[in-house]
């Protein structure tokens, strides 16, 4: 059962960007000060130049931020009202989030920074976590410390952790900008299979780079 259909922005601007509501590129901006809908079961891609807050969107609605004016809402409630608990919950259970940085434990090996999320999720078998990791290509780096791979081959392993758990909504933050485009499709095949089996949402951002879904609207940040 869903614990989040309907993800809306009303009026949400960073508050870095205070005071330049009338400048580019807010007011070009097709979500910052304006009202807009994320709904489950469709796919949207956020197109942003560096420095017009696409990181700072996926934080604000993953809760990791909150230094915005507006509201977001969670099927109607404002999430400034939710508690921790209902945090962990939604973030274990609906929420799944790749950020740019992609937070990987150097000291870990591939296959156990991506195990350490599904132990707390139970969500994936060791037979699909290597079968993910073959499919796209690094299943001989899965005993090699996250430190000593290469920055595509880290992309490659912390979108394989992000799937590791249920959703409703992806956040995936420039997912593909270390990926040709080989290895672009191979990656947006595995999450567009993740995501339609969950009936889920996926909101991508990109700078150039885009990952290869097909998606149901674009909007410009």
């Amino acid at each position: 059962m869903a614990l989040i259909s309907e993800i809306t922005l009303e009026h949400t601007l960073p508050r870095v960007f205070a005071g330049m509501e009338q400048d580019l590129p807010v007011s070009a901006s097709e979500v910052w000060l304006r009202d807009v809908s994320f709904r489950r079961g469709l796919n949207y891609m956020v197109e942003a130049e560096s420095g017009t807050g696409k990181s700072s969107l996926c934080s604000f609605i993953y809760g990791s931020r909150g230094d915005y004016s507006g509201r977001i809402l969670f099927d109607g409630t404002d999430v400034s009202s939710l508690s921790v608990a209902r945090w962990c919950e939604l973030r274990s259970r609906s929420l799944a989030y790749l950020p740019q940085e992609m937070q990987l434990f150097g000291e870990l090996t591939a296959l156990e920074n991506i195990e350490i999320k599904n132990r707390l999720t139970a969500h994936k078998s060791t037979d699909w976590i290597l079968s993910a990791l073959r499919r796209l290509e690094i299943e001989a780096k899965a005993d090699v410390p996250a430190c000593r791979l290469s920055v595509g081959q880290q992309q490659r392993v912390a979108i394989i952790r992000a799937l590791c758990q249920p959703f409703d909504f992806l956040l995936i933050d420039e997912p593909v900008s270390h990926l040709d485009a080989r290895n672009n499709g191979i990656v947006a095949s595995l999450i567009a299979e993740e995501a339609d089996a969950q009936g889920a949402a996926v909101i991508a951002t990109s700078v150039g780079n885009k990952i290869l879904l097909p998606f149901t609207q674009t909007l410009k940040l």
